[in-house]
């Protein structure tokens, strides 16, 4: 009853003050047509928290995001299904889906009635400008009488989690390599149109499978000669994002933060479809390792770059220490490493160019722009990327993530020219 009483709207509850104030007057001043009066009054609103109350039909409810996982600015679709499972019609029903303010605010429904087993399909769409790990639901159903005197909510414990993901910008196809994973005598390769002799033979060894035996290049040198085992490699490297508070400037999506999350994911996204195998690393250290799946780390990485935020860290040494650690790091520095940095003071580049190992390929994305004071302004000129430059980091200075594309053509350019300054 306590329940029923705190649904009465504010037109129930006027009646039942004003039917309360004819009855005590009509008893002072002896008036029975005020008491007839005040009593219909009063006893209205009394009978639909009565009917309201007494509602024994159950609904049921069952939902579906799709997709669960989009980009900015994308839409997804919610689709409800209420069913009526009593054996009683229901009655006026007002459905709402409980959806945050950055998805669209929310979404209302108004069904007059379900019949017994009956159910109602219901959808609606959603988007957001603003990454982030959204929840959807639950959904709430308000019962009302006719007259609106009374309104019952109940809600369901169903909900859905959407998540909004950075903008990922299309990246052309460039020879940035990594450290090889794998094992076997060497790695594997296509067969081209020269056929069987691209196949590389060893000497035979005893125990070596016959089937194995490559006849011509026996022919060739005079002695059995067997094809290698071969067995497919996988390029690695590390993905490394800055994301110190310290080093970026701006609020919003223009922000230099957003624009940097919004690189990363873009080219994490890109080298694991090339087949790399990549580790996530931020300034505070090792965020992700390796997944033994292309699909599985594209989709943590987008999961956790989707949460990501400014980290209250001034300092790069725990993410530079990792950045050389894991198994492209065990590997002598020959793994592919791409950084994707605000902005850095002349120490910082020092650091960041000395954390460079071996000769393996290392990228460094800066974000350069309007920083909001004028100390920022020298860091990410060309000191910063002469010293970077120096040390055999391959810059590519970007003024938001949309002018990522025509700067990795460049880091390709760069990488062909090495291939043919080292042949």
């Amino acid at each position: 009853m306590r329940r029923t009483l705190a649904g009465l709207t504010t037109r129930g509850r006027s009646f039942v003050a004003a039917g309360a104030t004819a009855i005590i007057c009509a008893l002072i001043l002896g008036e029975r047509d005020l008491l007839r009066a005040g009593v219909l009054v009063l006893v209205l609103p009394l009978l639909c928290m009565l009917a309201v109350s007494r509602t024994r039909y159950r609904l049921a409810c069952a939902r579906r995001l799709d997709p669960a996982r989009l980009p900015v600015g994308h839409e997804a679709r919610v689709d409800l299904r209420l069913e009526n499972v009593s054996r009683l019609p229901s009655g006026l029903l007002m459905v709402e889906d409980r959806v945050p303010y950055a998805l669209g605010g929310r979404a209302r429904f108004v069904l007059e009635r379900i019949e017994p087993h009956g159910s109602r399909q219901l959808g609606y769409r959603i988007r957001s400008d603003v990454r982030g790990r959204y929840r959807t639901g639950p959904l709430t159903v308000r019962l009302a009488d006719p007259f609106g005197m009374v309104e019952l909510v109940r809600s369901f414990s169903l909900s859905d989690t959407l998540t909004v993901t950075p903008a990922i910008v299309p990246l052309p196809h460039s020879r940035l390599s990594g450290a090889w994973t794998g094992g076997g005598d060497s790695v594997a390769r296509a067969v081209s149109a020269a056929g069987e002799d691209d196949v590389a033979p060893r000497e035979y060894r005893h125990g070596d499978d016959l089937r194995r035996v490559h006849w011509r290049s026996t022919a060739r040198h005079g002695e059995l000669m067997v094809r290698r085992e071969e067995q497919h490699f996988q390029s690695s490297g590390t993905l490394f994002l800055d994301t110190r508070r310290s080093a970026h400037w701006g609020e919003g999506l223009s922000s230099s933060f957003e624009q940097a999350v919004s690189a990363t994911a873009s080219i994490g996204v890109h080298l694991v479809r090339t087949g790399m195998s990549l580790r996530y690393v931020t300034d505070a250290g090792e965020a992700l390792p390796a997944a033994p799946s292309e699909g599985a780390f594209e989709g943590l990485l987008l999961d956790a770059l989707a949460v990501a935020r400014r980290s209250r860290g001034n300092s790069l040494s725990a993410g530079l220490a990792a950045l050389r650690g894991g198994e492209a790091g065990a590997r002598e520095g020959e793994g592919l490493v791409v950084a994707v940095f605000g902005a850095l003071s002349a120490e910082e580049a020092r650091a960041v160019a000395a954390a460079r190992r071996g000769t393996g390929t290392s990228v460094a994305v800066l974000l350069q722009g309007t920083p909001g004071a004028a100390e920022r302004a020298e860091p990410q000129g060309e000191g910063t990327a002469g010293l970077l430059r120096s040390a055999g980091w391959r810059v590519l200075p970007v003024a938001s993530a949309a002018d990522l594309a025509r700067a990795w053509t460049t880091a390709g350019k760069a990488g062909e020219d090495f291939v043919r300054d080292g042949s």
